[in-house]
C-alpha cells in the first residue's frame, strides 16, 4: 500500500495547473482590493530626527556665509556686530524653515501610485505611478547612519530628474516601504518589472 502524498494527486488536470499559473500573473486591475491593500499605507510623516540632519546642513551653510561676510567686513572695514547679528537672524530663520519643512512632509502608498507632499513656500505634490517605477533604492549617508535613518529613492521612467526621494525614514520603515513599492510596481507591470 502506498503512503499518502501531500503533493497534487494524479487526477489534477492541466487546466488546474494553467489556472494556478494564470492567477500568479494577475495584474493590479485583476487583483481583489484585499490583495493590493496589504501593500498600501495611510498618510505618513517622516521621523522627527530628520530635522537634526536638515538643521546641520542649513547651519553649516549659515556658518560658511557668515565666514565669508566676516572676511568681507574685515576687508572693507565694516562693523562685525552687523555680521554677527545677521548670522544669528539667518540661523533662527533656517531652524524655523527646517521645522516647517518637517511638518509639511508626508507620503502615502496607494494602489495606483506613490504620493508625496512637501514644500514650505511652495507646496509640491508628486504622484509617482507604480507602472512607471523602474527600481527602488535605500541610501544612508554618515549623518543618517548615526541617527539610524535611511532615504528611500524611487527611480521612475521619464525625463531627467524624474526620481523621487523620501528622507528621514527609520531603517526598518525604509526597508518595508521599499518592499511595498517594489511589489506594487511588479504587480502593475504584470509580474515583469524590477
Amino acid at each position: 500500500m502506498a503512503a499518502p502524498s501531500d503533493g497534487p494527486s494524479d487526477e489534477q488536470t492541466d487546466e488546474d495547473s494553467a489556472a494556478s499559473t494564470s492567477e500568479q500573473r494577475a495584474t493590479v486591475a485583476e487583483q481583489s482590493p484585499a490583495d493590493i491593500s496589504r501593500f498600501t499605507t495611510e498618510r505618513r510623516t517622516l521621523t522627527s530626527s530628520v530635522q537634526l540632519i536638515w538643521a546641520f546642513r542649513v547651519l553649516v551653510g549659515v556658518a560658511i556665509l557668515s565666514a565669508i561676510a566676516s572676511f568681507a567686513a574685515a576687508r572693507f572695514d565694516v562693523d562685525r556686530s552687523f555680521v554677527v547679528g545677521g548670522a544669528i537672524v539667518l540661523g533662527i530663520l533656517a531652524l524655523v524653515w527646517v521645522h516647517l519643512r518637517y511638518r509639511i512632509w508626508s507620503y502615502r502608498v496607494r494602489e495606483d501610485a506613490l504620493y508625496l507632499e512637501r514644500g514650505v513656500v511652495t507646496t509640491v505634490k508628486t504622484v509617482a505611478p507604480h507602472v512607471r517605477i523602474q527600481h527602488v533604492d535605500t541610501q544612508r549617508g554618515p549623518l543618517e547612519r548615526a541617527l539610524g535613518l535611511s532615504t528611500l529613492v524611487v527611480y521612475t521612467a521619464g525625463s531627467r530628474g524624474a526620481d523621487v526621494a523620501i528622507p528621514g525614514l527609520q531603517t526598518d520603515v525604509a526597508a518595508d516601504l521599499q518592499q511595498r513599492v517594489k511589489e506594487l510596481a511588479i504587480e502593475s507591470e504584470g509580474g515583469d518589472a524590477l
